[in-house]
């Protein structure tokens, strides 16, 4: 098996195998388009679970409880808050997290000194914190001023590296498609969105462009001497560049998401911690989501942007005219359809055929050489009496003429 995947790999690194990543790209826009449409969907119909640091309010924890039945705690605060649906959730095994609107400290002390009687624990048990709404807009402030400040600086290095603002173009198009997906998915779990979710979200920005730019650097690379060779378009460079990085990225992507998966499945299911559920959620989603725009989105997104610049156009219209007329050292896109790939193969059976042929005659021929050789021989072994005998008789009829094959050579196919 290891074997088999490291020749896959060798294989997409050398070009001898090509997976139709931009060629196709098509197909995939579509596919990210649905699946972003029915998350986003299920999102805004479920809406986002946003955190008390951005929402406000008031917050009680309730430790070493010994039924964590969310019922009691509902009833109680609707008792000091008809008006109002507290959220609770459940931390670890004997943790329940209450979060209410806004209250003052004689509301947060009588409602601590029922929630605790509700579960039968002393007062001492029950935390309380409460966070004001300026203190919440201004995380939010900081947080979106954060991810601007962030977007701007990545897409000016990358336009800087590349020397290209359309690379920077495809990058962020990418990245945007990493983060509605990640947040569509906070909304469908139901997962709450806290400071720890934003960390995640800016960690996996920076993972998504880093991926990309992997990727990128290599189309970079393929492209540097493009106008000089007549073999491949511009698309067909950046398939290959994406081909070459396939297997790179998903080994990466694989060594990523083992840990980041432990870590989910421990602060989600075992310890309840809220803040590594919420980081390794943000980061597992979003790795996997980068992955696959760097792989299939940003390459196709970059074509697309560049495939009507003037000496690209011209390029590519030259190869194009050089595969119809058949030109000598013309090579098959690298998204060539399956279709081309059986002619070609039907062309080589046809060469192999050819030259089976010539041998056979070339091998007749030689037979024939053997036996005229043999018979010569013979006849001089003959008895000389008999050997004037049958001179005569070959003198009075005539021995017919041999028709020898005729040899051809192998004719050397150009321009297929």
């Amino acid at each position: 098996m290891t074997a088999t995947f490291a020749k896959f790999g060798n294989d997409l690194h050398a070009g001898h195998r090509i997976l139709p990543l931009v060629s196709r790209r098509r197909t995939w826009y579509l596919a990210s388009i649905i699946v972003v449409l029915i998350l986003s969907t299920l999102a805004v119909v479920r809406g986002l679970n946003l955190g008390i640091e951005f929402t406000g309010g008031s917050e009680f924890q309730i430790a070493g409880v010994a039924d964590t039945e969310q019922t009691s705690a509902r009833e109680v605060v609707r008792e000091h808050l008809p008006d109002n649906e507290p959220k609770i959730t459940q931390l670890g095994a004997d943790t329940l997290r209450v979060q209410t609107e806004e209250l003052d400290s004689t509301e947060t002390a009588a409602l601590a000194e029922d929630l605790a009687a509700a579960y039968d624990v002393s007062p001492e048990a029950i935390s309380t914190s409460y966070i004001g709404p300026v203190w919440s807009g201004d995380v939010t402030q900081k947080m979106a001023r954060g991810v601007i400040v962030f977007l701007v600086l990545v897409a000016t290095m990358m336009a800087l590296y590349f020397r290209n603002l359309k690379s920077s173009l495809a990058a962020m198009v990418a990245l945007l498609h990493d983060m509605i997906l990640t947040a569509a998915v906070y909304g469908v779990v139901g997962f709450e969105i806290t400071p720890g979710t934003v960390i995640g979200f800016l960690t996996v920005m920076g993972y998504s462009l880093y991926d990309t730019i992997v990727v990128f650097d290599k189309v970079r690379e393929n492209t540097a001497d493009l106008t000089s060779q007549r073999r491949r378009t511009f698309a067909d460079l950046v398939e290959l560049a994406a081909n070459q990085t396939l297997v790179r990225s998903i080994n990466t992507s694989i060594v990523a998401l083992l840990p980041i998966g432990s870590i989910l499945a421990i602060g989600a299911f075992l310890l309840g911690a809220g803040t590594l559920k919420d980081i390794s959620l943000a980061l597992f989603i979003g790795i996997l989501a980068g992955t696959y725009s760097s792989i299939f989105l940003a390459p196709g997104v970059l074509v697309d942007l560049r495939k009507r610049e003037p000496e690209i156009k011209e390029h590519t219209a030259s190869v194009l005219r050089a595969r119809r007329g058949g030109a000598d050292g013309a090579l098959a896109p690298a998204g060539a359809s399956a279709d081309e790939g059986r002619a070609d193969e039907g062309r080589a059976d046809e060469d192999r055929a050819d030259g089976r042929r010539d041998d056979a005659s070339e091998d007749a021929f030689d037979d024939d050489l053997d036996d005229d050789l043999e018979d010569g021989l013979d006849a001089g072994r003959e008895d000389p009496a008999e050997g004037t005998a049958a001179s005569a008789r070959s003198a009075a009829s005539p021995r017919p003429v041999r028709q020898q094959p005729r040899r051809t050579t192998r004719r050397r196919r150009t321009g297929r």
